[in-house]
């Protein structure tokens, strides 16, 4: 190399070095915009192909009613899949945020496929459950993958997950900013892990994006008629926040304690959501209805377009604690947006509230008590429901999260700040206690 290169060469690294020095973000910037691509077009591929599995699985189900008699063989297969071969990723969501308290072993690539096979099977044989934990281990499990190859230290795998879970999430509900802020707020109580925002919002936006590119629809809802923003409204909103965190309270805790029930009473793993089949198929059969299994998204819609009756919401509650404290797999969201959109629309006869109102505010208020993740579930009645009622599902939001205590359908979510002084002292109490 000639003199006359190597003071070229060296000029060249001076610049980069300074360049760097004026720029210092760039390099985390860059490096968390690759990763984010990566988990963006895979988390949103992934989410694609399942939302359109779930579909198919839906459809045939309600076209041969007569899959859900073999719910029970369904919920036995699930469970000799998951006892003998998939225990240490049995955790699903729990693990994931465990990850992030205290990253340790890579999670398992084939959390992935399993989930994917027993929500699928769980939908297709009449199971009450959702999606979005199916979305979010699947992210999860695959994004996790990337730590060996892009050398991530304890610090940044935390950050790997929080995107992976903003990942799912937006893309399997067509909502990437509620997505990222979901990812950055449901680990830790009343924090948000900020050093994670860039790579949340990119993959929760880039995931979203792909879905969309794979021609996968989203259920869309709206609002006809929202109120002028007055003391009565306010007033009645608060009121309705203060039953869906009663409910979300009450759903967290009795699910919980159905598992439990399930596990006491029922050694052998394989038998739980054997036996938790055949009491949802025989009640299926009893009632003649398929209204409260699967993901319910006609009687979601069915709610912003008339008041329904109050029992809607109690009969998927209780269909849903059965499937998923047996062991069937899935999620929690989605029936819980059920249950806070038709115990929306069943309080206008309380409540003086529109009752599409009432449903949109109980979609997102339920879920918000039930995770403690009021901003995320703000801004997904934002992007859902337009921006028209943001105010009303921001009360309704905010009360529920307060009055469901520290309860939460995810048993690792810890409590990074109190969510009064009355918590800080006496935490395992709350409103639910006296449920």
């Amino acid at each position: 190399m000639s003199k006359n290169q190597r003071t070229i060469g060296k000029k060249a690294i001076f610049h980069t070095h300074f360049f760097f020095r004026k720029f210092p973000a760039l390099p985390y910037i860059l490096k968390w915009l690759v990763i984010s691509i990566i988990i963006g077009a895979l988390t949103g591929t992934a989410s694609a192909g399942f939302l359109q599995s779930l579909e198919w699985a839906t459809d045939f189900r309600e076209s041969h009613l007569w899959l859900i008699a073999f719910l029970p063989v369904a919920g036995f297969l699930i469970g000799l899949l998951y006892y003998y071969w998939g225990k240490d990723v049995e955790a699903g969501n729990n693990l994931l945020i465990d990850t992030i308290h205290n990253p340790q072993a890579i999670i398992p690539f084939k959390m992935a496929p399993f989930v994917y096979l027993g929500t699928l099977v769980t939908h297709l044989f009449g199971g009450s459950a959702g999606r979005e934990g199916t979305a979010l281990q699947m992210a999860g499990a695959i994004a996790d993958q990337l730590t060996k190859p892009f050398k991530l230290d304890t610090s940044e795998r935390k950050i790997l997950i929080i995107s992976a879970i903003a990942a799912g999430f937006g893309s399997v509900f067509g909502t990437p900013l509620a997505g990222a802020v979901f990812g950055l707020e449901v680990f830790l109580i009343g924090k948000i892990r900020y050093n994670a925002i860039f790579p949340a919002f990119v993959s929760a936006i880039l995931a979203d994006w792909t879905t969309t590119l794979w021609n996968v629809k989203h259920t869309h809802y709206h609002i006809d008629f929202i109120p002028k923003l007055e003391f009565l409204p306010i007033l009645y909103s608060i009121l309705a926040g203060i039953t869906f965190g009663i409910c979300a309270a009450a759903f967290s805790k009795i699910i919980h304690w159905a598992g439990s029930v399930f596990k006491t009473n029922i050694k052998y793993p394989p038998f739980r959501p054997a036996a938790g089949g055949i009491i949802i198929a025989l009640s299926v059969f009893a009632m003649g209805t398929t209204r409260y299994i699967g993901l319910g998204v006609p009687i979601i819609l069915e709610s912003f377009e008339k008041q329904l009756p109050l029992y809607d919401f109690a009969l998927k509650m209780i269909f849903t604690i059965i499937t998923l404290s047996a062991g069937f797999k899935g999620g929690e969201v989605t029936p819980l947006f059920f249950i806070g959109a038709t115990l929306g629309s069943a309080l206008s006869v309380f409540i003086p509230l529109p009752f599409a109102l009432l449903a949109g505010m109980g979609f997102v208020a339920v879920f918000a008590g039930a995770t403690n993740t009021p901003l995320a579930c703000m801004l997904m009645g934002i992007e859902l429901f337009g921006a028209e009622c943001g105010v009303y599902v921001a009360i309704a939001c905010v009360v529920s999260y307060l009055l469901s205590g520290h309860n939460s359908i995810y048993t690792r979510q810890k409590v990074g700040e109190a969510k009064n002084r009355r918590y800080e002292s006496q935490q395992d109490k709350s409103v639910s206690d006296f449920l």
